[in-house]
């Protein structure tokens, strides 16, 4: 929110420099990002009164004129202002002004005229960006008053970031209420008094969803005249506070929202038929907004309502049909309390964000609408005339928020803060704040304002005290705290040592949104339904990831197309998957994936540049999996994946748990993430493969090994996997070490048939083994093999 200084200040003014109001709202936990001046710097201008405006005898665009700044002569200045005209009181520039940009004003001539000054525009003043025609200033405005004292520009734009739950601050009258319990100063509020009605006419208004709207007040003003121009003070603290003037009936309700935080809107009265009704939408109902747009609405989005049509999306913005223009003349002005519930995330639904949304979001006072639309129907009136109704209020109290009722306890407080606040300070902090606070003997029952939907629990009120007490003033301590060693279980594989080995393989790692993109993850896991975000950040991050493919996978892209052609990302993270018997309908799964893409090793004068394959994707994940100490375990098997290239992926099995997928990611998806070349993933479940062996000391073996290789021709579509498989079970203890070393399919072979060379490596930790012994274990091995797999021994 941005407000500027001097405003505040006319609520409630400390002895404080602008720097150090700054630092003390920062301090309070309202931070300051920024404090600008509210104009360029400039010096010399004054307000003067044009007393005659001539066309310029030489220039058809130049017109000659005499201004009276209350001096003993009028000065001569030459304008090309198109609204320069006799009469209006406007900014002058004498000679020896300087303005902006340290631009001199020196006396000259101009056509063969003589100018004494200039007559400024807005833009020359930085005050805004309007270069169309010099400044207007209101007939009252003293001639020969220094213009920039006259208008109050040796002010400052304060913008403060407020977090969300500080929505009692989105007003200059909750910021001087702050300011004041700060500086123990009392709140100077200007006086707002109920506008007697003059007319009779109202409309009904019927709550058909109260839940949504449980107050809502309408006025009924007659015979405006919207031509008027607001005031141009009004102008002022709307522009300093980031707002453009419009016209006055909306620079009032804009004025109202910024002075008490409460949004307002004014309807066209002409274009309600009949009662207003607050409802929620029909699903498909279509309504055009303020901005030209017409949305499709679902049956969650609250709306303000004729007994025909759609005026207004409640809370978020107005619509188009029944907007205040420049022809209306009579008015219905709504004030209304919407319950946060009820407008959180629809504005962004529909990719809009408006101040009255960014409000009713958070909250706004329930009790303050009655306020409000007093204080917004007087400026209206006094502005721009008219003839107003009786104010109509229709209230569902059992949908009002109720008051928080909240016991603080004084050794709590002093408990959690590690000091003694005195008890009178604590009550007279919190009463400031707006608290009812009554004594009680384990410390006070307080009663929460209706503004402070923040402030729940016990702990709110503590942190209240301790943000006004002042937390510099609250001295520095050490904790007193006994480190304890962590249990650690030995039966399982830390995941630092699965970093490790990746980052070993030349893997960074990457941490990316557990929300993603849905229409990419749906393409990726079709079969899967992801659970969908009701307020998601953006459209493209409104879905719980069900893997972390996506992520990675755009990760990946990006890089790419930032002159990255080897890119190799892990990530560890949770997968969300909906699952009705797990806690809350989630399933949530921690999960260890990678993706690499280009070549193995950059270029080099030996190998070249050869590209990363399933092989290589593949080896890094067994060399996760040695990790565990059980790798004979786990196995690879042929599987299709609705995100993998078919043929070029396997699924991993531990026993017959299913592990994870390895393989090439699918091409089809390679334009849709944004990658160049192949790119193969993995993908394993951290809670399975966690799990290893706890590691026993045995004895070295002091005997020689004796290695033995064979060949064996098998039908083609025999995996290898399997006959390594079943030759560890024959092989037993004397089996140290076990390699396919070849494949070989071609001449000498029948056809479908390939051969495989394996080597075995024996040996026994308490002798040599002898011939024999080797002998029978290969001729087991090699019948089993026959048996099992119709394989038999390879002549040539």
């Amino acid at each position: 929110m941005k407000f500027s200084e001097q405003w505040l200040r006319e609520w409630v003014s400390p002895e404080l420099s602008t720097e150090a109001l700054a630092e003390q709202l920062s301090m309070a936990g309202l931070e300051v990002d920024g404090v600008e001046p509210v104009a360029g710097e400039f010096n010399g201008v004054v307000v003067g009164q044009v007393v005659a405006c001539e066309q310029h005898p030489n220039a058809d665009k130049l017109r000659v004129t005499k201004v009276d700044i209350g001096a003993e002569e009028h000065l001569d200045i030459v304008c090309g202002a198109a609204n320069c005209r006799t009469g209006i009181k406007v900014a002058v520039a004498t000679v020896g002004a300087v303005l902006p940009g340290d631009f001199k004003i020196k006396k000259s001539k101009l056509r063969g005229e003589p100018s004494h000054g200039m007559l400024c525009s807005a833009s020359e003043l930085e005050l805004s960006d309007d270069h169309d025609g010099i400044m207007e200033l209101p007939a009252d405005a003293p001639v020969g008053e220094d213009f920039r004292r006259w208008l109050g520009l040796n002010d400052h734009a304060l913008d403060i970031d407020l977090t969300p739950n500080r929505a009692d601050c989105l007003g200059v009258k909750g910021l001087a209420r702050e300011v004041g319990v700060l500086n123990q100063l009392d709140v100077r509020e200007p006086k707002i008094e109920a506008v007697a009605a003059v007319c009779d006419e109202q409309r009904a208004i019927h709550l058909d969803a109260p839940e949504g709207c449980p107050r809502y007040l309408g006025r009924v003003i007659r015979n405006i005249d919207v031509s008027v121009a607001s005031p141009l003070w009004l102008q002022e603290r709307l522009r300093r506070s980031g707002i453009r003037s419009i016209d006055a009936v909306v620079d009032v309700t804009n004025y109202v929202l910024l002075e008490l935080g409460h949004p307002m809107h004014g309807f066209d009265l002409n274009a309600i038929d009949g009662d207003v009704h607050v409802r929620w939408a029909k699903d498909k109902e279509e309504i055009t907004l303020l901005d030209g747009q017409t949305v499709t609405l679902q049956d969650d989005i609250l709306l303000i309502a004729d007994e025909k049509k759609a005026l207004a999306m409640a809370g978020i913005f107005g619509g188009e049909g029944s907007g205040v223009t420049d022809t209306t003349k009579h008015i219905f002005l709504e004030s209304a309390f919407f319950a946060p519930d009820a407008i959180m995330g629809k504005a962004r639904r529909f990719g809009l964000h408006t101040d009255a949304s960014h409000r009713y979001e958070r909250g706004v006072d329930p009790e303050l609408q009655a306020t409000a639309m007093e204080r917004a129907t007087a400026l209206i009136l006094d502005i721009c005339g008219g003839e107003a109704g009786p104010v109509i209020e229709a209230c569902s109290p059992a949908h009002l928020p109720k008051p928080a009722h909240i016991t603080l306890r004084a050794s709590r407080l002093a408990r959690l803060l590690g000091i003694t606040v005195p008890a009178q300070d604590v009550e007279n902090m919190l009463t400031r704040l707006g608290f009812a606070v009554t004594k009680s003997a384990e410390g006070w029952d307080v009663v929460v304002p209706t503004y402070r939907f923040d402030i729940a629990i016990e702990e709110d009120l503590i942190e209240e005290v301790a943000r006004v007490y002042g937390y510099n003033n609250i001295p520095t301590e050490a904790p007193q705290a006994a480190l304890r060693m962590q249990r650690t279980e030995e039966s399982n594989v830390s995941l630092r040592v699965f970093k490790h080995i990746l980052m070993a393989q030349g893997y960074q790692e990457a941490i990316t949104y557990s929300f993603v993109d849905p229409k990419h993850q749906a393409q990726l896991y079709p079969d899967l339904e992801a659970l969908t975000l009701p307020h998601p950040i953006s459209v493209d991050m409104s879905s719980m990831r069900l893997g972390l493919w996506p992520g990675l996978l755009v990760a990946a892209g990006y890089n790419q197309k930032r002159q990255q052609p080897n890119v190799r990302l892990f990530e560890s993270g949770l997968r969300f998957v909906p699952d009705s018997d797990a806690e809350n309908g989630i399933r949530q799964e921690p999960m260890l994936a990678g993706v690499i893409t280009g070549s193995v090793q950059g270029e080099h004068w030996s190998d070249g540049t050869r590209a990363v394959d399933f092989y290589d994707v593949k080896g890094h994940v067994e060399r996760l999996l040695g990790a565990t100490g059980v790798d004979s375990e786990y196995r690879f098997e042929v599987q299709t994946h609705s995100a993998l290239h078919p043929g070029q992926s396997a699924a991993i099995y531990r026993g017959e748990q299913q592990v994870g997928f390895v393989g090439a990611l699918h091409p089809q998806f390679e334009k849709t993430f944004g990658i160049k070349g192949r790119a193969f993933v993995f993908e394993l479940a951290l809670n399975v493969i966690r799990a290893r062996e706890i590691p026993l000391a045995g004895p070295v073996s002091r005997y020689p090994s004796i290695r033995r290789d064979i060949a064996i021709v098998v039908d083609e579509q025999v995996l290898a996997g399997n006959i390594l498989e079943s030759i560890r079970k024959i092989g037993a203890n004397q089996l140290v070490d076990l390699n396919l070393f070849d494949v070989y399919t071609g001449a000498n072979l029948p056809e479908n048939k390939k051969s495989l060379a394996i080597a075995l490596t024996l040996q026994a930790v308490d002798r040599t083994l002898e011939d024999q012994e080797v002998n029978d274990i290969m001729h087991t091995v090699v019948q089993e093999l026959k048996n099992e797999f119709n394989a038999v021994l390879r002549d040539s």
